[in-house]
């Protein structure tokens, strides 16, 4: 009975209080309409590409290789997880120790530090489409590898580190102070308390990074298109040519004779996003509860 009263209470006084100030009421409107909007895109997106996708899901599109009958997604699927693996391989370490270095080593009052971190945020904002054909220039010209699973991997992992960058560093800012000092105070050195202290209470907040990246490697196309080509198959090594989930889902719908499977693809593709996404939260929550 307390509890509604104290309830009651303060909604009385928080109506009162929009009615004192009718700005804070329409700011309140205008965030509930927002939040509303981007639900209701959300779920219309959603059950639209479900109510596409879903009748048109076959037992051909999971066979094992890609012909112009069963429009095959499976060498599509092996090689996103390939591609994804080979990516985080080669932009997780790097991302981390570069941001291990700007948050702990680096002096305070280096005029290197905000060079950057200027161009990290750059390198986040420039297209995608841009990465892909600097991947091109750089692994198919220049190194002569051609259209290789490798180069496409190297160039996603180009685009996700300063995502991966930026939100370590963030989490190893947010890491109290009282941690070091305390580590320091039991006679721990500079390396043992980043790695056994200050890096372990940043987990959580790196992983979050981590799938920030997963996501935005699942779904890309354009910085794909060029360095790693689009071959239905799985390749047999590296060097050789395949694409991704959503290549091959941009290739259906580019070729406009395999629309339905290419919606079907759409839901695969769904369904791997947010499959990944929870696998990597849930792991995220593990490690901060453990924390």
């Amino acid at each position: 009975m307390e509890t509604k009263a104290i309830n009651n209470i303060s909604y009385k006084e928080k109506i009162k209080g929009y009615k004192k100030d009718p700005f804070s009421a329409l700011l309140l409107v205008l965030v509930v309409l927002a939040a509303v909007i981007t639900m209701g895109v959300l779920v219309s997106l959603v059950v639209y590409i479900v109510a596409k996708g879903v009748p048109n899901i076959t037992p051909e599109l999971f066979a094992w290789e890609y012909n112009t009958e069963n429009v095959s997604m499976m060498p599509a699927i092996i090689n996103t997880l390939i591609i994804t693996l080979v990516s985080l391989f080669f932009a997780v370490p790097i991302g981390i120790f570069s941001a291990i270095y700007l948050a702990e080593y680096a002096k305070r009052g280096n005029r290197f530090i905000p060079v950057v971190r200027l161009t990290t945020e750059t390198l986040a904002g420039i297209p995608s489409i841009v990465f892909g054909l600097f991947g091109y220039l750089l692994f198919n010209i220049y190194l002569g590898w051609g259209y290789s699973i490798l180069g496409g991997a190297l160039t996603l992992a180009i685009m996700i580190l300063p995502l991966i960058m930026r939100t370590t560093e963030e989490a190893l800012l947010s890491v109290s102070d009282m941690y070091r000092e305390g580590s320091f105070g039991l006679g721990a050195g500079k390396l043992r308390t980043v790695f056994r202290i200050v890096l372990p209470s940043a987990v959580p907040g790196i992983l979050s990074g981590v799938i920030l990246s997963i996501g935005r490697i699942v779904g890309e196309t354009a910085a794909l298109l060029y360095p790693a080509g689009t071959a239905p198959v799985v390749p047999s090594s590296m060097m050789e040519s395949g694409r991704t989930l959503a290549v091959h889902m941009y290739a259906l719908l580019n070729e406009g004779l395999y629309t339905e499977q290419a919606y079907a693809t759409a839901v695969v593709l769904l369904v791997l996003v947010i499959g990944i996404n929870a696998l990597s939260a849930f792991i995220a929550k593990r490690v901060g509860v453990k924390g």
